[in-house]
């Protein structure tokens, strides 16, 4: 019981922080982002330290800042595939001004109150873009998991996955393909059997730490002639800081500013959707979703001005800090020191981290976006969400992420336009001049000349009973329509009747839990039109 009055008073009061407690956690936090950061970096096409960077700066300032106090922000692999993509066309200077900018709209569009409007989309838009980048990491860390360069895109990095397999198998007489295969391997099964087996005593241990770990002492000890990671001692001369003549300039490539944008809208989505998955998993105080996201824009502009990674709320981090016990932003505070404070004192530890490694996390971490059990949750409760959710993967994976989500969105209101102008009425004539009329979809304005067309097909003297049981939404025109109609069956001995019933049935059973005095029946929506 006390623990209950403690969480609703860190509403009000300011909790009073446990620093041993924020410290551990913070410990688990930098223990699980220390590899991601590195590996993220890598699956963008950029140097490991601009990573480190981007780790920092999420921990540092996002942490200080942010409306959601128990999520951790680093860089995530949602935005890789546009990084890449970034700097593959235009080049890594371009990769500063291009995250300066789309900090700088985060900030605004914060500041303007727009966050809780980046929820408002579907599930399965959301899903389809996370497996979507899912696919894409796959494919393109696999073929860095053998040591070898990833293609030109999506589809290609997919389609030459035989050939990257073929590399790591053969010959096996010790090519550094196959050496490095074999790290991969070796890090994949250790990740799959540390979740699977870990005892409860090393819980807090993540295996993506564990892994590298077991990677790192096998190529040691073998000696293993394979790619590793490079990190400057110094982590200033590996900042890509942005020029101001690169700046200004983007305002006249339309290219860059179309990225920006792409960045902003895609980190504020992956952002604010963790704040809301985090909230899920503690009884703290909820997130701020305005002030999460312009404290997201001042980390994004910060990682802009060193030309490092942009930064999002991540899921993992942040799950595995509510885990480790942190109840303030303390823990994600500390991680980013801890992060600055392991690449300044020991850089010679990061270079015995082989690459194959870090591509064979992120290799498992796509996998486990595509989320085999979302696609039979949404055949079961929708086919055509499933449908919009394929689609939505089919082209990030063919064309590119913002063009996926977009397409993926565009059908979403497509669904919502037809549900909304699809009336479906079905006529069934029974005995002594009775029709029954079920009608199902929205009755709007738009349908009211079927619905009108319906009427006048029946004799003026029958009695007419209409079942609205299955309808969604009617307007005001077609309850008008309904009330003349009545009024001149009536005047020639006919009867019109709207059965109300379920539906007011369904409306009550939505608001009993809130409205519990409001038990008599409600006025039917042709009676309310009637008596005005």
């Amino acid at each position: 019981m006390s623990k209950q009055v403690e969480s609703k008073g860190s509403f009000g009061s300011k909790p009073k922080v446990n620093w041993s407690r924020e410290v551990m956690a913070s410990v688990v936090v930098f223990l699980v982002a220390l590899p991601l950061c590195m590996g993220i970096a890598i699956a963008s096409g950029v140097p490991p330290a601009l990573g480190l960077i981007s780790g920092i700066v999420g921990g540092l300032v996002v942490g200080s800042l942010a409306g959601a106090p128990l999520q951790v922000s680093g860089p995530a692999a949602g935005l890789a595939v546009i990084v890449w993509e970034l700097v593959k066309t235009h080049g890594l200077p371009a990769l500063g001004v291009v995250v300066l900018m789309a900090g700088l709209l985060q900030l605004l569009a914060g500041w303007l109150k727009l966050g809780r409007w980046f929820r408002a989309v579907s599930p399965a838009v959301i899903h389809g873009m996370l497996a979507g980048i899912g696919v894409l990491i796959l494919g393109s860390q696999f073929h860095v998991m053998v040591d070898d360069k990833p293609r030109g895109g999506g589809l290609a990095n997919l389609l030459s996955i035989p050939e990257a397999i073929y590399k790591g198998l053969f010959p096996i007489t010790g090519s550094q393909h196959h050496l490095a295969a074999t790290i991969g391997v070796v890090t994949i099964l250790t990740l799959v059997l540390w979740s699977l087996f870990r005892p409860k005593k090393l819980s807090f241990l993540p295996a993506s730490l564990l892994a590298v770990i077991v990677a790192v002492l096998g190529a040691y000890f073998f000696s293993l002639p394979i790619k590793y990671i490079s990190v400057p001692s110094n982590l200033l001369k590996a900042a890509n800081f942005p020029t101001w003549s690169g700046f200004v300039g983007m305002f006249s490539n339309a290219a860059l500013l179309l990225a920006a944008l792409a960045f902003a809208l895609v980190a504020s989505a992956e952002s604010l959707l963790c704040a809301v998955a985090t909230d899920k998993l503690h009884s703290e105080k909820r997130a701020d979703f305005d002030r999460e996201l312009m404290a997201q824009g001042v980390g994004n502009m910060v990682c802009g001005l060193f030309g490092a990674l942009p930064v999002t709320g991540v899921i993992v981090r942040s799950s595995a800090n509510i885990e480790a016990g942190a109840k303030s932003r303390a823990s994600g505070i500390f991680h980013g020191f801890w992060l600055l404070a392991f690449v300044v004192a020991l850089p010679f530890v990061i270079q015995l981290i082989p690459k194959a490694s870090l591509a064979a996390i992120l290799v498992y971490i796509g996998y486990k976006l595509v989320n085999f059990k979302v696609m039979r949750e949404l055949w079961d409760s929708s086919r055509s969400e499933l449908g919009i959710y394929l689609v939505t993967v089919a082209s990030i994976v063919s064309i590119d992420l913002l063009s996926g989500v977009l397409i993926g969105v565009g059908l979403s209101l497509l669904k919502l336009l037809y549900a909304f102008s699809r009336l479906d009425i079905e006529v069934i004539e029974g005995e002594n001049n009775r029709y029954d009329l079920s009608i199902e979809g929205s009755a709007t304005f738009i349908k009211l000349p079927i619905l009108a067309e319906t009427l006048e097909n029946l004799p003026m003297n029958a009695e007419v009973h209409i079942h609205t049981g299955r309808l969604n939404y009617i307007d005001h025109a077609c309850i008008e329509l309904l009330g003349s109609w009545a009024d001149q069956m009536k005047s020639v001995g006919g009867e019109l009747v709207v059965e109300w019933d379920i539906l007011e049935k369904r409306f009550k059973g939505e608001t009993a839990s809130n409205e519990k005095n409001q038990s008599a029946s409600l006025p039917s929506p042709l009676e309310h039109q009637t008596s005005s």
